[in-house]
């Protein structure tokens, strides 16, 4: 899944903007931009690695930096749902 295709489903599964208070399009890929980061600025996670910091997701996983290599560990949650074991 590109970017464009993330926002797209995001987007679907917020619902529509003007109906009842989603995010638009444009908004959620200024979040994602934030969060992760372009090629012109670092989003919020490279920012955190960079410091040594570890960067939790909720039950999604995590981010550290081991070294200058970043490593993501998954939650449980994504783990069971990935294995199946959850819908």
């Amino acid at each position: 899944m590109d970017k464009a295709r993330l926002i797209k489903t995001a987007a679907e599964n917020l619902g529509r903007h003007d109906e009842d208070g989603g995010l638009s399009p444009e908004e959620i890929e200024r979040v994602l931009d934030a969060v992760f980061g372009t090629v012109e600025r670092p989003g919020a996670i490279a920012q955190a690695l960079r410091s040594g910091q570890t960067v939790s997701v909720g039950s999604f996983g995590s981010f550290r930096s081991d070294d200058g290599t970043p490593v993501f560990r998954p939650g449980t949650a994504l783990s069971e749902f990935l294995q199946g074991q959850v819908r």
